[in-house]
């Protein structure tokens, strides 16, 4: 994983997001709602309703970035949530990107499907 580095901040947005928003409308959010600043190289999490995905949105030094991990199967291991923001370390943030905990009891390996990929996205 090429995101965050040691020494970066790295905040979880608590409320879910809606989905459709890119880079400038996340940036909007994390500056209008959340009184950030999003061009400080500060990491930022947006998870999805369901929980099966997320967004993390990054300023690089040269421009937005911005990454979507979605789970097949599967909900992210959220840490427990509260109002605002939530800030982790970079373990904390390497056990929550890596999704569910693959040695648990009753955690089943889904094989990825094409079909069901093209019915989710409306291809």
């Amino acid at each position: 994983m090429m995101l965050p580095a040691n020494g970066l901040r790295i905040l979880v947005v608590t409320k879910p997001v809606d989905f459709r928003k890119g880079h400038n409308g996340l940036a909007a959010l994390v500056s209008n709602i959340l009184g950030e600043k999003p061009f400080s190289g500060t990491v930022f999490i947006f998870r999805s309703k369901r929980a099966d995905r997320l967004k993390l949105l990054y300023w690089d030094g040269t421009g937005l970035v911005m990454i979507y991990k979605r789970l097949e199967d599967h909900r992210f291991a959220w840490p427990l949530l509260k109002d605002g923001l939530m800030r982790l370390n970079s373990a904390q943030f390497e056990a929550l990107f890596s999704g569910p905990d693959l040695q648990s009891p009753g955690h089943r390996v889904g094989s990825l499907d094409p079909g069901k990929l093209g019915r989710q996205s409306g291809l």
